[in-house]
């Protein structure tokens, strides 16, 4: 199998778990709030909060790998394609 379709098979898998990765943070932060509880009657509102954020802060190492290495397949490929046209203008061989 040539080297271009496996180049960009990797890149959309890479950028679909990226994607993936971002829907997934933004689907369990939507019900995080940006309030601070200082009565302990709202304790359990609290703990709701602390969960989420857990959750979140869990995930972020994850998707900051993800980030870089769709930035690195992307890097390749606009190498790739930076190589091709000097290949053609026969500047390199």
């Amino acid at each position: 199998m040539p080297f271009k379709p496996i180049m960009w098979i990797v890149w959309g898998a890479l950028f679909v778990i990226m994607a993936a990765l971002f829907l997934y943070r933004s689907r369990l932060t939507k019900n995080e709030e940006d309030q601070l509880f200082l009565d302990d009657s709202f304790a359990h509102e609290r703990n709701e909060q602390a969960a989420i954020i857990a959750k979140a802060n869990r995930i972020e190492p994850v998707l900051r790998i993800s980030e870089w290495m769709v930035l690195a397949m992307s890097v390749v490929v606009v190498l790739y394609y930076i190589r091709d046209i000097l290949v053609h203008l026969d500047f390199i061989h």
